[in-house]
């Protein structure tokens, strides 16, 4: 997994709460188990209309948000099915960070497992983002990992909170499976212990 220590970006909403799974990933594309191939399904059912035109009205297909790194939202984003491919689309699409005021659990643990970085803020400091970005376009956000801030081009800085050891497995891009193998010696001795004996009687 690649280190994530800063992400300079613009930032797009999408101002809905209760952002499901399926809504992000819709079902009917899950017919892999790779991690690709999904980004071009993201919000597929907002994105496109019944004739597969592009909804114009939907945020993400406007000019000002086409090269968007960073997505905006409200409360309980990413609830519904637990569904792994939901990270996997918002990072192939191009998203490094997705700011709301709170995700569903297991979505919030995929995200890590991913590299992908959700920052909860309070309800008030996700209205001032929107405002922000509706009112000001290209708006860009710098995002630093290594010392919990957000920050625009203005001077406008918001603290975040992050689990100190999420923290650190991002900024070292170390994700299960590379965190496993650090204790590979260890797993090795202990399955080396748990060994069968036999005895054998003449």
């Amino acid at each position: 997994m690649k280190a994530f220590k800063t992400c300079k970006g613009i930032a797009a909403p999408v101002d809905r709460s209760n952002v499901d799974t399926d809504a992000i990933i819709p079902k009917y594309f899950l017919n892999s188990i790779k991690r690709t191939g999904y980004g071009k399904y993201l919000f597929h059912e907002w994105r496109f209309l019944k004739d597969g035109s592009l909804n114009t009205q939907f945020e993400l297909n406007k000019e000002r948000y086409k090269q968007a790194s960073i997505l905006l939202s409200r409360s309980n984003f990413g609830c519904g099915s637990s569904r792994e491919h939901a990270p996997w689309t918002l990072k192939e699409f191009g998203f490094q960070v997705i700011i709301a005021a709170s995700f569903a659990d297991i979505f919030y643990n995929n995200c890590f497992k991913n590299g992908l970085l959700p920052i909860a803020l309070p309800e008030e400091r996700v209205e001032e983002l929107f405002r922000n970005v509706r009112e000001i376009e290209g708006y860009s956000l710098k995002i630093d990992l290594e010392n919990k801030i957000i920050m625009d081009s203005t001077g406008y800085s918001i603290p975040f909170n992050i689990e100190e050891h999420r923290r650190k497995h991002l900024l070292q891009g170390m994700d299960d499976i590379a965190l496993t193998l650090q204790q590979e010696d260890k797993i090795a001795l202990y399955e080396y212990s748990k060994r069968p004996t036999y005895s054998f009687m003449l």
